[in-house]
């Protein structure tokens, strides 16, 4: 009886279930680039005095420009007011709870990583709409004065990035069609 309960605790152990393991995943992620995206937030505007400066020339080709973003992606949908402040804040929460319950079911793994970046993203970007009534927007990537992309911040890049690796999974990896047999 003593030897049956020496056995190894490896043994004993149940299997990871691998659904379980790709939702920590995600969730880690997620909140991971929530606490860099505010963390990120917070430095420009208490350390650098970024709303003060107004522009923080880093590089030929990056500043760091101060920006409230009252809309959501490239000036939609801007806020004008209390109440639309407030819808868009459901709205993004809306998606961001489709996100969730899409992460919750994803089997993927690579998915799941995808879906991590893209809530911890919307969360960061909420948060701010919640606590501030705009978003925080800082990175400006330039090259002379061609700007391909709107001031953005890591919420921003972190949602783009998720979303451009769900689209080329999705595109480069089709599940393949069972032959059809002809009767």
């Amino acid at each position: 009886m003593a030897e049956a309960s020496a056995a190894p605790a490896a043994e004993r152990r149940a299997p990871v279930d691998p659904l379980r393991a790709n939702r920590i995943l995600g969730l880690v992620i997620a909140g991971f680039i929530l606490l860099l995206d505010q963390l990120a937030k917070w430095a420009v505007t208490n350390v650098v005095h970024l709303p003060d400066r107004g522009t923080d020339p880093w590089l030929p080709f990056f500043q760091l420009n101060w920006v409230p973003n009252h809309g959501v992606s490239m000036g939609f949908l801007t806020a004008n007011g209390e109440v639309q402040r407030w819808l868009l804040v459901g709205l993004t929460a809306a998606i961001s709870i489709f996100v969730l319950a899409w992460l919750w079911r994803e089997r993927r793994r690579d998915d799941t990583i995808a879906l991590g970046l893209v809530l911890g993203g919307a969360l960061g970007n909420i948060l701010d709409r919640v606590r501030l009534g705009y978003v925080v927007d800082y990175a400006d990537l330039h090259f002379g004065e061609w700007r391909p992309f709107l001031v953005f911040n890591l919420g921003d890049a972190a949602i783009t990035i998720g979303v451009l690796l769900l689209v080329v999974r999705a595109l480069l990896t089709r599940e393949r069609k069972a032959p059809r047999e002809k009767v």
